[in-house]
């Protein structure tokens, strides 16, 4: 699996909002540094006091599961860990860019090949967004 930034979102709650941010803080400054990572996030919803996510954003599915099976994954996430929100299902999803628009800037279509190979589908149509853009 290969081409395209990719996201990842971990899901968090928290009665305590006093440790979220620390902890966050906390985790980007280890993984600082790591290869691959394009930097990341962290989002409150406002719709539930208790819920945090933290969105990653890194180069590629490669560089991402290189760092996740290396030895420093576990200590660099180490003070969000006891946040996770174990109820869901899963408490992360991953997500590969498909097309995107930066403001008022014009984009550009996506070869079908392209799609197809990003997702693994069948060929469909989308936007990218033009290189150096």
């Amino acid at each position: 699996m290969s081409g395209g930034a990719v996201e990842v979102v971990l899901y968090h709650l928290s009665d305590d909002p006093d440790r979220v941010l620390p902890a966050y803080h906390e985790a980007s400054r280890r993984m600082a540094g790591t290869a691959g990572l394009l930097g990341n996030k962290l989002l409150h919803a406002l719709g539930d006091p208790r819920s945090y996510v933290v969105v990653s954003r890194w180069a590629d599915w490669e560089a991402f599961t290189a760092w996740e099976s290396g030895p420093a994954h576990k200590d660099q996430t180490a003070p969000l860990r006891p946040l996770r929100d174990t109820g869901r299902d899963r408490p992360f999803e991953i997500y590969r860019e498909l097309a995107a628009y930066a403001g008022d800037r014009a984009a550009t279509p996506v070869a079908p090949a392209d799609v197809k190979a990003a997702t693994g589908a069948k060929a469909a149509t989308g936007t990218k967004e033009k290189e150096g853009v």
